[in-house]
């Protein structure tokens, strides 16, 4: 449809999971239990209306005037007058009480009466968009779910004489079977909070009914921030898709560029695998500073190491991240495993690419990725989806990954190998009496790479790789054996 056909929420997310917004002149519904969010996305969408130069009432059964008043000031959101606020009030209880009196009580006046109010209010008014907050007065009022329905069936049949776009909200509370409703509207939208153990709650946004018109199903996150509802549409790798060369980048070393026989591809993806310490951060960011020396854009986002931290710690291996940021080729990131949730991270590594132009990308690590999403049972569909993505927009994409352990066997805790393209293994390995670290690339699907095993140090330099190690066996485990001719040649190494 046409934008001038649609009804923008005011929610940009939401628009985009709706096609577009909602279609005008037809009755929806939003549904949720109580603190989901329903009575913020109705007053975004009644406020949109107002930015657009349309009039909107809204009817309150289950707050005050005040209340709600107070709940849009809360967002720094001002109610203007194109927007008018009626509570629905019993006839006696104003003779009783006077004009102070603001509590709607459903069994102070038969179900007819207030139907009659509403109707009144939107022939005084006659709005363009209208929201109903809720349907949960309405339903106690009706008693039996024949009655409830026939008088949502009157209220469809009014509305649809008129050109207003009419927003209903219902709490999911009491006869959570009864979809009496969700057959007689247009479009349902559905909220759910879902509290992990650790953290704040959490919400999810699901367009479960559309007439006419597409949408994207399934759950989408969503987060209530002071002054606006974000939402954020659940990434669909093969929806976004461009054309670029996959030509191979260097990593700015010589021997790395040998061992990953000329380097890593555009559009794929590169696992860095190892213990704590182990130099994962390092191996990444080695990459990213390479592409910034080609004038090219790099982001990472860290779920591990705090910030300023991180800046000190490479400033020692002459390393100046700042230095970088100010020149507006790298944008770093510092993500709360606590607060971020997987539809957000996906955003904000979309905004990365899609917005900001980063053509390099690393992520630090999916340790940190994973307790973001500890009740999340689609993990690797959730990481699929986002490398997919990346590799789809040409971007240069690296991962680490701690295993447990230090020396000897290790695990991952969580094993995303396969859907990486290249994966790099890092291992400390004893020999004559010193700890040292080792590198190989167990895996590379474009093209071919070598087989060795070099040892690399952490220098004021930054990273340094040396021959592949042809007189050890056994380096990945952690205590080689030395099958060479020569071993005081390599004391002093």
């Amino acid at each position: 449809m046409a934008d001038g056909e649609m009804a923008g929420t005011g929610i940009a997310g939401l628009d985009q999971i709706m096609n577009g917004g909602l279609a005008k002149g037809h009755l929806y519904l939003i549904d949720g239990e109580p603190g989901s969010g329903k009575t913020t996305v109705a007053l975004s969408f009644i406020l949109e209306g107002a930015r657009r130069g349309e009039t909107g009432l809204y009817i309150t059964l289950s707050e005050t005037e005040a209340e709600l008043r107070l709940s849009a000031r809360s967002h720094g959101w001002e109610i203007g007058p194109l927007v008018t606020v009626r509570e629905l009030v019993p006839p006696e209880a104003l003779l009783a009480a006077g004009p102070a009196q603001s509590l709607l009580y459903p069994s102070d006046f038969e179900l007819g009466e207030t139907t009659r109010m509403i109707f009144e209010l939107f022939e005084e008014i006659r709005p363009q968009r209208v929201v109903l907050d809720s349907l949960s007065e309405i339903r106690l009022l009706a008693q039996n779910s024949l009655r409830y329905r026939r008088q949502i069936m009157a209220m469809k049949q009014y509305f649809a004489r008129s050109d207003a776009t009419v927003l209903l909200l219902d709490d999911l509370v009491t006869e959570r079977g009864d979809r009496t409703v969700h057959s007689l509207v247009h479009g349902v939208v559905n909220l759910a909070q879902i509290t992990p153990e650790y953290g704040p709650e959490r919400r999810r946004a699901r367009v479960l009914k559309y007439r006419g018109n597409a949408y994207a199903g399934g759950y989408h996150d969503m987060r209530i921030r002071t002054g606006a509802v974000e939402v954020y549409p659940r990434l669909v790798a093969q929806h976004h898709t461009r054309d670029f060369d996959r030509e191979a980048t260097s990593s700015g070393i010589p021997e790395f560029d040998r061992l990953l026989a000329g380097g890593i591809e555009r559009g794929s993806s590169t696992l860095v695998l190892g213990p704590s310490g182990a130099g994962k951060t390092l191996v990444g960011l080695q990459f990213l500073l390479a592409a910034i020396g080609r004038g090219e854009r790099a982001a990472m986002l860290s779920f591990d190491e705090e910030f300023g931290l991180l800046v000190r710690r490479l400033l020692l291996l002459g390393i100046d991240l700042e230095a970088e940021m100010k020149r507006g080729l790298l944008r770093i990131d510092h993500l709360d495993t606590a607060e971020i949730t997987p539809g957000e991270f996906a955003q904000l590594v979309r905004r990365r690419v899609a917005d900001w132009g980063a053509q390099a990308v690393l992520i630090d690590s999916l340790n940190g990725y994973q307790a973001s999403m500890p009740d999340e049972a689609a993990q690797l569909a959730h990481m699929h989806e986002l490398l997919q993505y990346l590799n789809r927009q040409g971007v240069t994409t690296f991962l680490t990954i701690a295993q447990h352990g230090l020396v000897g066997d290790m695990k991952s805790p969580v094993d995303i190998t396969y859907l990486a393209d290249t994966v790099i293994l890092l291992r400390y390995f004893e020999a004559m009496g010193r700890m040292r670290r080792a590198l190989s690339v167990i895996k590379k699907r474009m093209g071919g790479h070598e087989h060795t095993i070099r040892e690399y140090r952490i220098t004021e330099a930054g990273l340094v790789l040396g021959e592949p190690l042809e007189e050890f066996q056994g380096v990945l485990r952690g205590v080689p054996v030395f099958v060479g001719q020569d071993l005081t040649r390599l004391m002093g190494g």
